[in-house]
């Protein structure tokens, strides 16, 4: 028998103006929630079902994982506060500076960075083929007559922790942040370049993401990357991103974190509820046939990227976090960017969280008071409690993409003839816990999708629902009740 829930998502209730309120080792602990066994569809290839009452918004069923719900008790505010007061402490972290002394510089911090990350490998219990890893990822950039005045080389610092699903394995999901820092002015390597938030926030972040989530098992493969080179031109992760197109490596999703630990508003108030998450709707590298795609079906808010951000919102309000992400539909703010922008170039799904209402006194100033204002990006300004709650909103959001499935392969809508109906075709995915899939539709005026029918565990359905008047797409769901990023059809004829 087919199904169909209706939800309020978190994205519905704020703007309703509700609450903002490993296997291979001993210590590898599955993260995975209640089993939720499928329905199978009564009719394989061809199911339907009746009109659904309307609704406001759809997501995913509860009860939320307990085992995702206790890996995030045991993010602790009191290490970020340590790692953020830390990478201050190096004074300056520019791409162009010190890389010799062992207190001051770039090189004193990617070293730091990168005895953290093997440190979480080591204690990991993780061995063999599923051991942790941590590297550098250097790259020799030449002067560019922009950001980079001389020969210099920019090095990321990496951290793999491999899927235990031989099926999953090949997927990434990734969490980054840019640990290089600047002053007022963009050249000055010397003079002190706290970077407290920008983004010794998102850096002590993945720093302790990878400490969480190092001893615990995931179907597929999570990198944490610390970047270089973000304030020079986005250059450590467009280089580490190039370098993963060439390689063939199938990077699913990518979440940045850059500026996300002060929910204050310089205007007065404070945003401590929300956390901005953009995202672009149709794809950087979209070809003409994919802009045609877009205006035949309406799908200009459709890109991977989006339905990845449509997910993180999801998962947040199945846990209920504290700290959700209001969607920004746009791929940044103006004026500035982001090492995400480097994974959609590259054409992989990535999105970017921001805090809400951003100091620019705070940002990219040499530190001085001025006029009796203060200026400069110091520890002070970040807080540790809300950094917690943003990074456990990561942390969930990982583990649920990391354990389900890959999204269905090559969704079609079928329009081969004029029909009431709607038939949806693809393939499957290609895990061994797939449990079925589900069909979900949204109005072409709704940002969110409204409503989800279950299907079962079959790779073609028809819906009495004319695609004349809605947007339709297709997730994967698990024997666990993962489910994966929702895959956005194509127009066919066969």
């Amino acid at each position: 028998m087919l199904r169909e829930r209706v939800f309020m998502s978190m994205a519905a209730v704020l703007a309703c103006g509700g609450p903002s309120a490993g296997p291979g080792g001993p210590a590898a602990a599955p993260v995975s929630p209640t089993p939720q066994p499928a329905e199978p569809a009564t009719v394989a290839g061809a199911v339907r079902s009746a009109p659904a009452p309307a609704g406001d918004s759809v997501s995913l069923a509860g009860p939320a994982p307990a085992a995702v719900t206790a890996m995030l008790a045991d993010i602790d505010a009191a290490r970020l506060r340590a790692d953020v007061d830390r990478l201050a402490g190096f004074g300056t972290r520019h791409t162009l500076s010190d890389t010799t002394s062992e207190t001051r510089g770039i090189g004193a911090a990617r070293r730091w960075l990168l005895a953290e990350l093997q440190r979480a490998a080591q204690t990991s219990g993780r061995t063999g083929e599923l051991a942790m890893t941590a590297d550098f990822d250097a790259h020799r950039v030449a002067p560019d007559g922009k950001r980079i005045d001389r020969e210099v080389e920019v090095v990321n610092v990496v951290a793999v922790l491999p899927g235990s699903m031989p099926e999953a394995r090949r997927r990434r999901y990734y969490v980054l942040g840019h640990y290089d820092s600047r002053a007022s002015d963009a050249m000055d390597a010397t003079s002190d370049a706290p970077g407290a938030n920008d983004d010794g926030s998102g850096t002590a972040l993945v720093l302790e993401l990878a400490r969480v989530m190092a001893p615990r098992s995931f179907d597929a493969t999570l990198v944490f990357l610390a970047t270089a080179g973000e304030e020079q031109g986005l250059i450590g992760a467009r280089r580490h991103a190039e370098a993963a197109r060439a390689a063939g490596l199938e990077i699913a999703g990518a979440l940045s974190n850059d500026i996300v630990g002060d929910p204050s508003d310089p205007r007065g108030g404070s945003h401590r509820a929300e956390i901005r998450l953009f995202s672009e709707g149709v794809p950087a590298t979209a070809d003409p046939a994919a802009w045609q795609l877009a205006r035949q079906t309406g799908g200009f808010a459709d890109a991977p990227s989006r339905q990845l951000a449509r997910l993180i919102a999801d998962v947040a309000a199945l846990h209920e976090l504290p700290v959700r992400p209001r969607l920004v539909f746009r791929p940044d703010r103006f004026l500035r960017g982001g090492d995400h922008t480097a994974f959609n170039e590259q054409g992989f799904a990535a999105v970017r969280f921001t805090e809400v209402a951003e100091d620019y006194d705070r940002q990219h100033q040499d530190v001085r008071e001025e006029a009796g204002r203060a200026y400069g990006d110091l520890p002070a300004h970040v807080d540790a409690a809300y950094l917690a709650d943003v990074a456990r909103l990561n942390a969930a959001a990982l583990a649920h993409l990391a354990n389900a499935p890959s999204p269905p392969g090559d969704p079609k809508l079928m329009a081969a003839e004029l029909t009431g109906d709607t038939t949806l075709r693809w393939t499957a995915s290609p895990e061994p816990d797939v449990a079925g899939y589900e069909v979900l539709r949204r109005a072409t005026s709704a940002p969110a999708w409204e409503h989800a029918v279950d299907v079962g565990p079959v790779t073609e359905a028809t819906l009495p629902f004319s695609k004349d008047d809605w947007l339709f797409a297709v997730r994967a769901y698990d024997r666990d009740g993962y489910r994966s990023p929702a895959a956005f059809p194509r127009v066919a004829r066969e």
